[in-house]
């Protein structure tokens, strides 16, 4: 079912702490051992819930992130509120001792899934941007662990210059793990992410493109701050199918990838006969961000405040804020403003604040030239 994203997100983030036992090179968050003054409580964290909850039906997921959310002694009175009151949740923790804790699986057990990092396939590359020894192993475990509890796991990766060309060894690892859903964000420069090499734009579409390959082995591939991979998932699907007759825009890093690819996984799949499925979430439309003291953000990498759950409802904020407005309708600068595609991508908005310092700016690692590629209008939805 399409949503109204002018009346409701798909999914509402809230970054239920500041504390987490790693310090991550890449950390959005600049996470630390404690949590900062100012937390939202249980019962204003009760009161959040209630707030999703007044969006109506179908209720967005919440999404408990951090930080790490185990870290809250109360977090599972909050998931259980938030059961009572229909609201789906799913859980972000970070890879520690304790999410081996039978009474911790047995209580994830119950929600609609848990996201695990792995940013590398091998110790010395995961270990170094999760900045501790011995985090890969441990992270391969917890997966292992969780799978055979019962509950559902989607892994989240994010690339650089630093992993990129691991790309092929991860999802190798994902399949003989038995993890489908692979939720892959490219590097915003924020928090201590300012520290790392992002990739090229070149690079980017490179790597957008071998995603699509990956979808077709059976993976549920989405990404963040990359939005534009659902504009190369529908022309290479309209290429693939002989509805277009275009040259994708394939470089070097793209055929080393693919090659790669096909080496772990096997021969190439077929192509895709059906039509694919593509989200149009971006930051502000259809995503909403509540940080650890109640203030709310189009994203967590776009640290724009629009307001504060204690002083206003989440609602309000997110259906009449000036900035998500003119976000919702598309209203960009530069070469997003004149995409046809602005309405199923959009571009990375944190990337363009980042980057410039305008929400509203073009994405500056989309290399797509406007009006380049004609699709049907039943490919390209409005």
């Amino acid at each position: 079912m399409q949503l109204d994203y002018s009346q409701r997100p798909l999914l509402v983030f809230w970054e239920t702490t500041k504390a987490c036992p790693l310090s991550c090179r890449h950390c959005r968050a600049n996470a630390i051992l404690k949590p900062l003054p100012g937390e939202l409580t249980t019962s204003e964290g009760k009161g959040l819930i209630e707030q999703v909850a007044d969006f109506g039906k179908p209720t967005p997921v919440l999404i408990l992130t951090g930080g790490d959310p185990l870290m809250r002694e109360d977090l599972f009175e909050l998931i259980d509120y938030a059961k009572s009151l229909g609201v789906p949740v799913a859980v972000s923790p970070t890879v520690s001792e304790r999410l081996f804790d039978g009474e911790v699986i047995g209580e994830l057990r119950r929600v609609h899934s848990v996201s695990i990092s792995l940013d590398g396939a091998s110790p010395v590359t995961h270990d170094y941007i999760r900045n501790r020894e011995g985090v890969f192993n441990l992270t391969i475990r917890a997966i292992s662990t969780l799978l055979s509890s019962g509950v559902r796991v989607q892994v989240n990766t994010t690339l650089m210059k630093l992993n990129v060309h691991e790309l092929p060894l991860i999802v190798k690892m994902l399949r003989d793990l038995g993890v489908y859903t692979w939720e892959v964000f490219f590097l915003i420069h924020v928090g201590r992410g300012i520290e790392l090499e992002a990739l090229t734009p070149e690079e980017t579409e490179d790597v957008v493109n071998v995603l699509y390959d990956v979808s077709k082995y059976g993976f549920t591939v989405r990404t963040v701050e990359a939005p534009f991979y659902r504009r190369v998932t529908l022309t290479r699907y309209a290429i693939e199918n002989g509805i277009i007759n275009v040259e994708p825009k394939l470089g070097p890093l793209y055929r080393q990838l693919h090659e790669g690819l096909v080496k772990v996984i096997g021969p190439e799949p077929p192509k895709l006969t059906k039509k694919p499925t593509v989200a149009r979430t971006r930051d502000g439309d259809g995503i909403i961000f509540v940080a650890y003291n109640g203030d709310v953000s189009p994203s967590g990498f776009l640290p724009i405040r629009l307001g504060n759950v204690r002083e206003e409802s989440l609602v309000k904020i997110y259906r009449e804020n000036p900035t998500l407005q003119r976000i919702r309708r598309g209203e960009y600068g530069g070469r997003c403003g004149r995409c046809e595609f602005r309405f199923i991508c959009g571009g990375s908005r944190a990337r363009a604040y980042a980057e410039y310092g305008d929400p509203l700016a073009e994405d500056p690692a989309c290399i797509y030239e406007p009006g380049s590629v004609k699709l049907p209008t039943d490919l390209l939805p409005v």
